[in-house]
This record gives C-alpha cells, sequence and structure tokens, in this order.
C-alpha cells in the first residue's frame, strides 16, 4: 500500500518545513501508511493538520493516538510528535533506547540524512495507531 496522494493543505504543511526536514517527514508519512495497511484492525486513517501540522488520526476504528509530524524547538531533527499523556514515548523508549532520540514524552527525533530506521520505526507506528486498541484489551484482562 502506498500512501495516498498528498492533500494540497498538507502539501504546503510539509513545503513550510526545512527542505531536509521535510522530506524526512515525507518518508515518514510513506510508513504510517505502509504500518497502518499492514494491520486490517487501524482501518483507513485521516490525515489532516492539527496545529498546522500533518497528523493522521485513526477516526475510522478509534484503535489508535494520533501521530504529528514536524520539529520540536532547538532541534534540526524530524520530530515525531505523540500525545504526551500516553505511555509511548516510554515504551519506545525501553525498546529501543539508542536508535532514537526522544524529548520528554512528547516526541521522537530521527536525524535528517542517513537510513531511516524503518523496521524499529514501523514498530513504533504501530504501537501508537494501536494505542487504544491495545489498552483496551489490557482491561479487558
Amino acid at each position: 500500500m502506498t500512501a495516498p496522494p498528498l492533500p494540497r493543505e498538507l502539501n504546503r504543511a510539509f513545503g513550510a518545513l526545512p527542505a531536509p526536514i521535510g522530506k524526512r517527514l515525507l518518508q515518514v508519512r510513506d510508513l504510517i501508511f505502509a504500518t497502518a495497511a499492514a494491520d486490517e484492525h487501524v482501518g483507513r486513517l485521516t490525515e489532516t493538520l492539527k496545529w498546522g501540522e500533518p497528523a493522521y488520526l485513526t477516526d475510522e476504528t478509534g484503535s489508535g493516538s494520533t501521530i504529528r509530524l514536524g520539529r520540536v524547538k532547538d532541534s534540526d531533527a524530524a520530530a515525531i510528535l505523540f500525545n504526551c499523556k500516553t505511555t509511548l514515548i516510554d515504551t519506545f523508549r525501553e525498546r529501543f533506547p539508542d536508535q532514537f532520540e526522544y524529548r520528554q514524552t512528547r516526541a521522537l527525533l530521527l536525524p535528517v540524512s542517513g537510513k531511516l530506521l524503518t523496521r524499529e520505526l514501523s514498530i513504533c507506528l504501530s504501537l501508537a495507531l494501536t494505542y487504544h486498541r491495545d489498552r483496551r484489551g489490557k482491561k479487558a484482562r
């Protein structure tokens, strides 16, 4: 599954970022759609803008937590932003302590050059896209 065509307003948002960050985050966008497509329980993603940044929601199934793409202050890295009230960043830190840089409970930072760690990153994205479903499953036990 390839990502759908980029809506005009999202194209503008990616284009407003410094070119290396925008290019890296477009790679992450492709990975978000591929990861969602690989899990039948995630459903169709809603791609929109939140706070002027590209955001990915599981509106159809409610299975996941919002993923936003952008940058953080004082960094030249591309940022994948998550709801700070989730345990996602803590989980990523446990699983991948040395593969990524993190900011508090909100962001996973990616260098803009070099190889994208797609296997590790797709695991992180999958955890975000199924966050609510996984938590509901734990409560039901």
